[in-house]
């Protein structure tokens, strides 16, 4: 379990193909605090440290086919910049949201500009995937955000200068693909709904 409050940014140095699987090494001033069989978030998507080097700050993760054509990660390249979170402890304070490490959907970035002080986002989304509600919360590349307009198969999101500055959302641009998470208690309500037509 995540909260979607990053806590530091990774950046790939290197990728290589095992069979349909990706492996990625990234570097990352928390990479000493890790071990191995830890689940950790990146951009959103929750993966298990396969090594971790302390004396270069690096470590390892490995993606699957299914990770890959759900998420963005197929789409990393070295030199990249990701959001990275540890999951919570149990004893720890909850600022953001339930997140849970599984993303959704991916995004396209169909607006992106500056509204003096912060930055406003437009993201379209395929249809049937999620609901957003105006106020509620999503997961946008493992960060927590407060949906400001709801549409159908679209949303959009209002980024602070702090979140800006201290995640990679700031490298956004029109056309960008991320990472999507409902709110789990959003998809728990579009599940019972399912469920309740499928019986008309």
């Amino acid at each position: 379990m995540f909260t979607g409050i990053i806590e530091g940014i990774g950046k790939i140095v290197e990728i290589h193909n095992d069979r349909e699987n990706k492996c990625f090494t990234i570097e990352s001033h928390i990479a000493c605090e890790l071990k191995v069989d830890q689940s950790f978030s990146h951009d959103g998507v929750c993966l298990t440290v396969t090594e971790v080097d302390v004396k270069n700050s690096t470590y390892k993760v490995t993606a699957i086919k299914e990770t890959l054509d759900r998420t963005n990660l197929a789409n990393w390249q070295i030199g990249d910049e990701i959001n990275l979170e540890r999951a919570m402890k149990a004893d720890g304070r909850f600022d953001g949201h339930f997140v849970q490490g599984h993303v959704d959907a991916k995004g396209l970035v169909d607006e992106f500009y500056d509204t003096n002080g912060s930055w406003m986002i437009f993201i379209t989304y395929s249809d049937g995937l999620g609901i957003t509600v105006s106020k509620g919360s999503i997961t946008i590349n493992g960060v927590s955000l407060t949906v400001v307009d709801s549409f159908p198969s679209a949303f959009s999101v209002a980024i602070i200068p702090y979140t800006w500055e201290n995640t990679n959302l700031s490298k956004l641009k029109k056309g960008s693909i991320i990472n999507i998470e409902f709110d789990i208690f959003g998809k728990y309500v579009q599940r019972l709904q399912q469920l309740e037509l499928s019986r008309i």
